[in-house]
């Protein structure tokens, strides 16, 4: 027996969220994606994540598990490949592709989740309350347990692409430091999915002639209610002047730059004259290697200390004793080394190789051109400077919830986003990744410097609205009074758990709602 939209009835049981004919399921599967990675830049249009959902929900609904993760396929292929096609710029189409097509399968996995949510959670819950608001709330929980799954394994996890992320410049935004990017992605995907709800749902209650008024006035309301949550009420004291250098030096792994060119070009990109500055801030690597081993960097970095009369951040390689590699930041003052921060999150088949010996049978040419591997550091990625305390995020540290968590609760009044986008020149990984900072300012109710040796290199105050900025690819500093931050919002304190309850909670609801654990007449409901 067949019910009015094509989906089966079950003993009378009429389904809301019937699965659409491959024929529809697949095009909207593939417009999703698309949209989706359209609503990062660039082009950045923020508002096309909501559409996107639709389109992906729509298609995984109701749908068979082999056909679900079928459709999530495409629908993260179609998002993947053009949202990072700035990884193939140097190594070409391969690394590209594959990571592309890897992180799809993650929205393969995510699509059977939300599939069975729909079939499963919607034979339990028959109220019109509970399939409006309930079923939402566990599809939107199951789309952020994805998330943070795959932003977590393997090999630490790609976090890039979240629908949360996506959102720096949208109205949601300042929900961020009340339950951090991945809470964001839930109020999003929730608020998709209850307009989803109220298309299909609604229709089927008595009094036709109220049926559209009754779902607008719904789906306004709710976006009014979320709307209705003020920013966080961030409180900052007093500023720091911070000398923030781009120096757009040969800094890209292939552009086979001599000793001391990257060094050089941020030294004559510095401001030695600018009045009453408190720190210099340098990129990523900007220092090139070790002055403690190198005196020639040394007394480069002592001419710049000496001549603004402040100490400067930099960045350079460093290897131990031992022989072990370390991406650095580091303090430089009138003194010398004063302290260091080792980056945490070397980029997988980008600062090392994880299980060399594996991939370099799979694709020798390409593991071949990365000879050095750098080892996660384990210092605290907190600095005392200048009087202050600056939170530390070398390029792909800022991406991790954690570590950005670590520097709030490390008392940073200041976060340094030291970066090195000059092996993704003329791509958009650089507005991508300016856009993740933006978003852990607010995270964190913290002014954030993004440097990076070419750009896009901001100051970004803790409500997210950029304060200074300098042109991509000119040499040239910025020169700010940065706003330090006090307060600590929810997000830094809590986010980490609401991550946890919402991905358990999802899970644990649909699994409370699949059909092996009920039976009827002695048979089991598939």
């Amino acid at each position: 027996m067949r019910d009015d939209r094509g989906g089966v009835a079950l003993g009378g049981w009429r389904p809301d969220f019937a699965a659409l004919p491959l024929a529809r399921a697949l095009p909207l599967a593939v417009i999703g994606g698309v949209l989706l990675a359209l609503s990062f830049p660039s082009p950045g249009w923020w508002f096309l994540a909501y559409p996107a959902l639709a389109c992906m929900l729509l298609a995984a609904m109701g749908q068979r598990a082999r056909r679900a993760a079928w459709l999530g396929y495409v629908s993260g292929a179609a998002f993947w490949i053009p949202a990072i096609s700035w990884a193939g710029r140097y190594l070409g189409p391969v690394p590209w592709l594959a990571l592309a097509l890897f992180e799809a399968a993650f929205f393969a996995l995510g699509s059977v989740a939300i599939a069975l949510g729909y079939r499963w959670v919607a034979r339990v819950v028959h109220s019109t309350a509970g399939r409006v608001w309930g079923l939402p709330a566990v599809v939107a929980a199951l789309w952020t347990g994805r998330e943070w799954f795959s932003g977590s394994w393997p090999y630490g996890g790609f976090a890039w692409g979240r629908i949360g992320l996506s959102q720096s410049q949208g109205p949601f935004a300042h929900l961020a430091a009340y339950v951090g990017v991945l809470g964001l992605t839930f109020v999003v995907v929730y608020c998709t999915a209850v307009v989803l709800s109220l298309a299909l749902v609604v229709p089927r209650l008595p009094g036709a002639a109220f049926r559209v008024p009754v779902r607008v006035a719904t789906a306004g309301l709710l976006v009014a209610a979320v709307l209705a949550v003020p920013a966080w009420p961030t409180a900052t004291h007093g500023t720091v002047r911070i000398e923030s250098v781009q120096g757009n030096g040969p800094a890209g792994y292939f552009d086979g730059a001599s000793p001391g060119e990257v060094l050089n070009a941020q030294v004559a990109a510095t401001d030695v004259d600018a009045k009453g500055v408190d720190l210099v801030v340098w990129p990523e690597a900007s220092a090139e290697f070790d002055p403690r081993q190198q005196p020639v960097i040394a007394s480069a970095l002592d001419s710049v200390v000496d001549a603004v009369g402040a100490p400067l951040v930099a960045g350079a390689i460093t290897q131990t004793s031992s022989g072990v590699l370390h991406n650095t930041s580091f303090v430089w003052t009138a003194d010398g080394w004063r302290s260091s921060y080792d980056k945490k999150r070397p980029v997988p088949f980008g600062e090392y190789v994880p299980d060399r010996w594996f991939f370099s049978k799979l694709a020798p040419s390409l593991v071949g051109l990365l000879q050095r591997d750098y080892t996660p550091g384990t210092k605290p990625n907190v600095l005392p400077v200048a009087g202050i305390r600056a939170g530390i995020a070398i390029c792909f540290d800022i991406v991790d919830d954690g570590l950005t968590a670590d520097m709030a609760r490390g008392g940073a009044q200041v976060i340094l986003a030291q970066t090195n986008n000059a092996d993704f020149d003329g791509t958009d990984e650089n507005l991508q990744q300016l856009e993740i900072a933006r978003m852990r300012a607010i995270e964190t109710g913290r002014s954030l410097v993004n440097i990076s040796t070419v750009g896009a290199s901001q100051v970004i105050d803790p409500s997210g609205r950029t304060i200074d900025r300098v042109p991509a690819y000119t040499a040239t500093s910025m020169i700010t009074d940065v706003p330090l931050g006090t307060s600590t919002t929810p997000a830094t304190v809590a986010s980490g758990a609401i991550t946890l309850v919402l991905a358990l909670g999802g899970l644990l609801t649909l699994l409370a709602c699949a059909p092996w654990a009920r039976r009827t007449g002695g048979r089991r409901r598939s």
